[in-house]
């Protein structure tokens, strides 16, 4: 890689001092430990990577790192957001990837950190605008609640996308692989829980199922709305987790109908079925109780069901609110940046001669919400400067 344009950008809050040169930028955190994020010079990865140099032991410390990484580019700048986060700003890249936090401290971070005994980073990538939160369904095998899935993507393919769950399950003859599942190993589906690639998983019916964060991802990234169907051990991990998503069971109308439509299925031996049959009496009495989820559908007649989810997702009236993304925009190789109170400046410099100038974009820091997945995406408001004042780029 050649050498890229110096980025400098020095913000003292916090005692926190940040210098760039070079295709690498240099961080002191405090007085202890300082964060270098670039190219690691062994040419073996294509993702910017994260050196940390421990003062106080005088080495340097290769992090574990978790969520999905920014692809290397040809600069980069960056700017401490607080205590628990830098920003990175990819040069040369459009406002759709070059908008990436490093948690250096949050409390997933924390946690993380304390469960392996080793340092741990995190990469959470900013998306520009505010995309509607995912959709979690849940419900006991045989419910029809992949049915209702089915009907809500046909109808509105363009603002829904379906989040592919993985398993350790044997395939059947009319599933496709990435498209009905990803089927996987159990060893390797072990090792990816363990390096935290899953945002929930469980055990059922002896086999793993799971929820990536990279299948939530892609649906984000393609300005969709993601619907994960899981059940009721992953809905309430995923409760638990910083996820902001609606919370959905879909209840059968009776214990006795939904033991014959698991019947009328044909797919599973009679042992099969008692089994399927046991952990669904055990779904419905923890998908009922309070405060796990927001909404109960009781699917009696698949249409009238079908017309409640609807209203649920503001979609009865057969149109669906579009994902509000903001125009994308074109960040340079030569820029810099600054940090003012909760506005990140973003000030873009033109090199042709015929039209030397300069142009500024803003970040709102206080409109970050949580997104999908909470850790490993954040919402944000991007702004063109005017001369009137800040205007919405978009």
């Amino acid at each position: 890689m050649g050498e890229a344009p110096a980025f400098i950008s020095d913000d003292f809050s916090n005692g926190l001092l940040l210098k760039s040169k070079g295709c690498e930028t240099i961080i002191n955190m405090g007085c202890n430990r300082t964060f270098v994020i670039g190219a690691m010079g062994n040419g073996s990865d294509s993702s910017i990577g994260v050196r940390i140099f421990e003062k106080s032991t005088s080495e340097w410390v290769i992090p574990t790192v978790f969520g999905m990484r920014p692809m290397l580019s040809k600069g980069h700048s960056a700017i401490v957001l607080d205590e628990d986060r830098i920003l990175v700003i990819k040069g040369n890249s459009t406002s759709d990837d070059c908008f990436w936090f490093l948690e250096v401290n949050t409390a997933f971070v924390r946690e993380q950190r304390a469960r392996l005994g080793s340092e741990v980073v995190a990469w959470s990538k900013g998306v520009v605008g505010e995309a509607q939160i995912p959709v979690v369904i849940s419900g006991p095998s045989g419910v029809g609640k992949g049915t209702l899935i089915a009907k809500l993507m046909e109808d509105f393919p363009t603002m829904f996308g379906f989040s592919v769950s993985h398993t350790t399950r044997a395939s059947r003859s009319n599933e496709q692989n990435g498209v009905h599942y990803h089927f996987t190993e159990r060893d390797a589906m072990k090792k990816d829980i363990q390096d935290g690639k899953f945002l929930e998983f469980a055990a059922v019916h002896g086999n793993l199922y799971g929820t990536s964060v990279e299948s939530v991802e892609v649906v984000t990234d393609q300005g969709k709305r993601c619907i994960l169907d899981i059940d009721v051990q992953g809905a309430r991990l995923v409760r638990a987790s910083s996820l902001e998503a609606i919370f959905i069971f879909i209840c059968p109308p009776s214990f006795e109908e939904l033991e014959k439509r698991l019947r009328a299925r044909g797919t599973e031996t009679e042992e099969q079925i008692q089994k399927r049959l046991r952990n669904a009496k055990a779904e419905i009495d923890q998908g009922t109780s309070p405060g796990l989820f927001d909404h109960t559908l009781i699917n009696d007649d698949l249409e009238t069901c079908y017309e409640n989810l609807k209203k649920l997702l503001g979609l009865s009236d057969g149109s669906a609110k579009a994902t509000n993304i903001s125009e994308t925009v074109h960040v340079p190789l030569e820029h810099t940046v600054s940090k003012i109170n909760q506005k990140i400046l973003i000030n873009c410099i033109t090199s042709h001669q015929e039209k030397p100038g300069s142009s500024m974009f803003v970040l709102d820091l206080s409109s970050i919400k949580g997104g999908a997945p909470g850790r490993t995406r954040r919402g944000l408001n991007f702004y063109a400067a005017g001369t009137n004042g800040f205007k919405a780029a978009s």
